[in-house]
């Protein structure tokens, strides 16, 4: 008897009414359920903009940039989808409409299209279902694809008659719609308002899209009456009618409220899947610690360029809250813009703290702010996180301060530096495009024995995820180690410094990469967790050297 063929399941995801509804938070929550329930998952946001990818996007537009493993620079989406769902994404996981054009373009130009005049239907809803099928494959069960942007905008268009035809062509047992839309609360009314999910419904419609299951955003719980009636006019099921209602403490109850509702086991049997046992007990005591937090309270200082913009540190600050958790302590962020350092100074800011964090970014604004908040930390034994960034400003003040070498700089802020202790990559200096030609991805890094880094990771080697372009200029290496400075971290083929640490300090470590890339609720990054745990300490008088 023949095995039948194996068959992967598609659930596209679509919003509507407004954006920021939390798409991808609800995308990564049924990853999760669905991946607990033994089924293997993939996941995908198909981006809307022309951006190529998310590497050129200011981070006050876009918020942050998220890097895989793999060197894509991504949507802040597939953040979400490797920290709650824990599935690995690569540059197959995002594309963007810039993406789909490029490659149709090309191939326009190369003769792909034998002649014919290239039109949205067919060929760039076509190129948008090979990136959809380009999840598929014998070790996949079910593929998630969230189609950004709003129903009823203008560049959403190619992708939701793509996911159209994908379905048609799969068939209903293989595929389904998943919309979710806002049920507003209209505070002079007194009441929630189901009439905007259901134009946003009739848009999806009329271009011949009917969800399977309505996920509703809502202040409120929603009454039978309102199920009912969305359930009426959008032509779902009212047990399929899922209330998604604003979490008020964490993110991470968002999967344990789709799962008490069913949602899971819905979808698993429209899609002719078994509904296996779910296990999430270790999610369940990981939202317990942090929601009952036993150790206090523990202040990051957060010293960045784009605080104004919450999601332009989004990884970075669930980091710090996954360190939180493993150390059943709340981590309070205090939002520091690096100019108003420049021009108060730091105490007014950075007074009372019991950690400081310097994270990545691009640019000579508010460098000055972040070199001062590092000088700050070395001198008062205030625990010190630098990232990226924060590294070379970092060593900007090393080298400045204790060192003596006078207008130090990174050479990306003072092209004429008499002294660049942070320099171009030769193979940088030849790249004049801006877009995907940084150093990407996943790297090796060596640690070293008896250093902080080593302590935290518990490992001789690393691989950790980067995004620059400036580096430590090895020709300082040896005059700043005389004076204490600790190379912690060398990557083992190229000899580039990706850690470095202050000898006699409590807890001073700044990375050249990414850690907060690899970090999930259920488990912290060790450099994070090691931080937030010298910052409890630091709470004790006795450990202020100030």
């Amino acid at each position: 008897m023949k095995t039948p063929p194996h068959v992967t399941k598609h659930i596209f995801i679509t919003g509507g009414v407004v954006s920021s509804l939390g798409k991808g938070i609800t995308a990564a929550s049924l990853g999760l359920l669905l991946a607990r329930r033994g089924y293997r998952v993939r996941m995908q946001k198909l981006d809307p903009y022309l951006n190529v990818d998310a590497g050129t996007m200011s981070p006050f537009q876009h918020g942050e940039v998220y890097v895989t493993a793999d060197g894509a620079e991504t949507d802040l989406d597939l953040g979400h989808y490797e920290r709650i769902a824990g599935v690995a994404c690569t540059r197959d996981s995002n594309y963007t409409t810039g993406r789909i054009y490029s490659a149709v373009i090309a191939r326009e130009r190369q003769g792909g299209y034998l002649g014919k005049t290239v039109q949205v239907v067919p060929h760039v809803t076509d190129e948008i279902k090979a990136a959809i099928a380009s999840m598929d494959g014998g070790d996949v069960d079910i593929v998630i694809t969230e189609i950004g942007g709003t129903a009823g905008d203008i560049e959403s268009l190619p992708f939701l008659e793509a996911i159209r035809e994908y379905r048609q062509a799969i068939g209903r047992q293989n595929g389904l719609f998943i919309h979710l839309t806002l049920v507003p609360f209209i505070k002079a009314a007194g009441e929630l308002k189901t009439k905007p999910s259901q134009q946003s419904v009739g848009i999806l419609r009329t271009i011949g899209i009917i969800p399977d299951i309505l996920v509703c955003r809502a202040e409120q719980h929603l009454t039978r009456e309102h199920r009912e009636k969305l359930a009426l006019f959008c032509n779902v099921e009212l047990n399929l009618v899922i209330e998604e209602i604003d979490v008020a403490r964490s993110i991470y109850e968002v999967p344990l409220d789709l799962a008490r509702q069913g949602a899971d086991v819905y979808i698993l049997e429209m899609l002719d899947l078994h509904v296996r046992p779910l296990d999430i007990r270790d999610w369940e005591a990981m939202l317990a610690a942090q929601l009952n937090p036993e150790s206090g309270v523990a202040e990051i200082a957060l010293v960045g360029k784009y605080v104004s913009l919450k999601d332009a540190y989004k990884s970075v600050c669930e980091a710090l809250t996954h360190a939180g958790i493993a150390h059943r302590v709340e981590v309070r962020i205090r939002r520091v813009e690096s100019e108003d350092i420049e021009k108060q100074g730091c105490e007014p800011f950075l007074q009372g703290v019991h950690g400081i964090l310097v994270p990545g970014g691009f640019g000579d604004r508010g460098i000055e702010g972040k070199i001062a908040a590092a000088q700050y930390a070395r001198t008062r034994g205030v625990p010190f996180l630098g990232i990226c960034l924060g590294m070379q400003c970092a060593v900007i003040e090393f080298a400045r301060n204790v060192c003596g070498l006078d207008r130090a700089n990174s050479t990306e802020f003072d092209p004429d530096t008499p002294h660049p202790v942070v320099d171009l990559m030769e193979e940088q200096k030849r790249q004049a495009a801006k877009g995907g030609t940084m150093r990407l991805g996943l790297f090796p890094c060596a640690i070293g024995e008896a250093t902080k880094a080593r302590a935290a990771y518990g490992a001789a080697e690393v691989g950790e995820r980067h995004r620059h372009r400036y580096e430590f200029n090895n020709r300082y290496r040896e005059q700043m180690e005389t004076r204490g400075m600790v190379f912690a971290g060398v990557n083992p083929s190229s000899g580039l410094v990706e850690a470095v640490e202050l000898a006699g300090h409590p807890w001073f470590v700044a990375c050249q990469f990414h850690p907060e890339f690899q970090s999930s609720p259920l488990k912290a990054h060790p450099l994070f967790s090691s931080f937030v745990g010298a910052a409890m300490a630091f709470r004790a008088p006795a450990c202020r050297t100030e």
